[in-house]
């Protein structure tokens, strides 16, 4: 597994698809709501179940992520960041990871010929209409606060389509191309045992199905994703 997972890592793309969120209004109460979500002042805490859940996730993901980040601090770090970040927005860390490799290829100062920024390849725009003027978005928290309300925000919009939802997050809608390319990564790179069997029981960390549907219907159905009940601790967007 761990053989296969490397080699996989290493054959697919990595050049970055670089994010290009197109800027469409925004309603006043949901601006309210995206800028509590990426401003609010509440202190890190784990979002791990328990210690050996964090020890283990770490310790595979660390292994996965290895030739990214060769500093062993760094790279624990970066996975502690998103698997945070990803909970607290409802998210699939896996999902998250994904769509990271996809978009920046795991580059810290990544910049589009668009303009989006850094791992998450987040347009500046959002700091204009959601943030704060101090918001830099290659600060590692920063970039993955904002990536990850992004994308629960075009969740929402789309009503749990994932599919849609990476359409949109890339400025891509309905084309294929991004959308598969980050679930592709999802499945057979960046999935964790756990993830997929949580998903079982009813949470939003859907096991990706192929080309963004679920699997084993007759009819493929569009795999949505909905809200996850997030512990109401929330993260102080500091720069690292």
């Amino acid at each position: 597994m761990r053989f296969a997972c490397a080699v996989l890592t290493a054959c697919l793309p990595a050049l970055a698809w670089g994010g290009d969120q197109i800027y469409e209004p925004l309603s006043a109460s949901v601006r309210a709501a995206l800028h509590r979500a990426v401003s609010d002042q509440a202190a890190q805490t784990s979002a791990f179940a328990s210690l050996d859940e964090e020890r283990r996730w770490l310790a595979e993901m660390s292994r996965r992520l290895g030739r990214h980040f060769p500093d062993q601090r760094a790279r624990e770090d970066f996975l502690r960041t998103v698997h945070y970040e990803a909970t607290r927005a409802g998210l699939d860390p896996q999902l998250v990871l994904a769509v990271i490799h996809v978009e920046s290829a795991f580059r810290k100062y990544a910049v589009s010929p668009a303009g989006a920024r850094g791992y998450m390849q987040v347009m500046p725009f959002w700091v204009k209409e959601i943030g704060e003027e101090e918001h830099n978005l290659f600060h590692l928290r920063v970039n993955l606060r904002y990536g990850c309300t992004i994308l629960r925000h075009y969740l929402d919009l789309e009503q749990g389509d994932l599919y849609r939802a990476l359409g949109r997050y890339n400025g891509s809608l309905g084309r294929p191309e991004y959308p598969n390319a980050v679930l592709e990564a999802w499945q057979k790179v960046w999935s964790y045992p756990e993830t997929t069997a949580r998903a079982g029981r009813g949470r939003t960390r859907a096991a990706p199905g192929r080309r963004g549907y679920r699997t084993g219907s007759r009819r493929p159905r569009r795999l949505r994703i909905r809200r996850a009940s997030v512990n109401a601790r929330h993260a102080r967007l500091t720069t690292r």
